[in-house]
């Protein structure tokens, strides 16, 4: 039996998991990430933490084929990371590097892009060779995936879809220096930003008492039936749906796989958000089909270890 290593690397702690090549998860865990000194410790401690757990589970290292690795940062090549703001500018050719301290090859995406992997080759995409992956966070993320390959593009930036522009008249900027992006609507704190600016016009909402507001406080009161927060999740759903019928005439996915923590909200999202894009999609794409991602906490370690598998 041969088997690939998924890695996820996070700001406070990395996640691996030890796959067979047919996609079982034998073993997963976690490690802190030692950012400290530009990340020096980073890629030694997940090193480390590799090979201890290969001695304990009594795996070769002759039987890993390799393994793969998800950062938060834009990535070339499927090797080299540009410098990581929440990991203190680490960055480099951590293929290279890591691949050296394991002693297998190693390959290197964007973290996005690796829950867009997983959730394609295990999760909510199951079965389908072209998704897009759509990730509600405190921004929003995303991998697009056309005939089983990511689409990374020439400077990493692929699949960024939450800074695509959905308004010309925002006056307030995007965290990426922008202005309109999806992320600022689609978000956690978009929903929330929308949500406040209907309550400023003094409309009666159970929202009011809430401090501090969240997004799933918006989603839970729209399912209660508060028309001020149906007003706000009408406003997510419509700006989310036009975006994704504009990606859907570039990459025409079989599926859009919504995951991160917005997610958590339920079917609330999939009904609001499919209904909208049916409204701004091409007639040829409206029956695209939408679902939750399921894999939750394990998409990145999925996704990194499939990438370990890609010729």
């Amino acid at each position: 039996m041969k088997y690939v290593f998924g890695i996820d690397l996070g700001g406070t702690s990395v996640k691996l998991g030890i796959f067979t090549a047919e996609g079982e998860l034998k073993d997963k865990w976690e490690i802190p990430t030692r950012s400290e000194n530009g990340g020096e410790n980073i890629l030694p401690d997940i090193a480390d933490s590799l090979k201890a757990r290969l001695t304990e589970s009594g795996i070769s290292p002759s039987l890993v084929l390799g393994g793969g690795i998800g950062v938060p940062g834009a990535v070339l090549h499927d090797r080299y990371v540009k410098p990581c703001v929440n990991l203190n500018g680490w960055g480099g050719d951590v293929a290279d590097k890591l691949g050296k301290l394991c002693g297998f090859p190693v390959k290197v995406l964007n973290d996005a892009n690796a829950a867009a992997l997983g959730e394609m080759w295990l999760g909510g995409g199951k079965g389908c060779d072209n998704v897009v992956f759509v990730t509600l966070g405190t921004g929003v993320g995303g991998g697009i995936i056309v005939g089983g390959k990511l689409l990374s593009g020439v400077h990493g930036s692929g699949g960024e879809i939450g800074h695509i522009k959905v308004s010309v008249d925002e006056s307030e900027y995007c965290g990426c220096g922008k202005r309109g992006c999806l992320e600022q609507y689609a978000s956690a704190t978009g929903i929330v930003r929308v949500a406040k600016a209907l309550l400023k016009e003094g409309k009666a909402s159970a929202m009011s008492s809430l401090e501090p507001l969240t997004a799933k406080d918006v989603f839970d009161c729209a399912k209660a039936g508060d028309a001020l927060a149906l007003e706000a999740v009408a406003t997510f759903a419509d700006t989310l749906g036009r975006a994704l019928a504009a990606v859907s005439c570039v990459c025409d996915p079989q599926v859009f796989v919504i995951g991160g923590g917005v997610s958590a909200a339920g079917q609330i999202i999939i009904d609001s958000v499919s209904a909208a894009f049916r409204g701004y999609a091409f007639p040829a794409a409206e029956e695209t089909g939408f679902v939750l991602a399921s894999l939750g906490n394990d998409a990145g370690i999925c996704g990194a270890a499939r990438l370990a598998l890609d010729a």
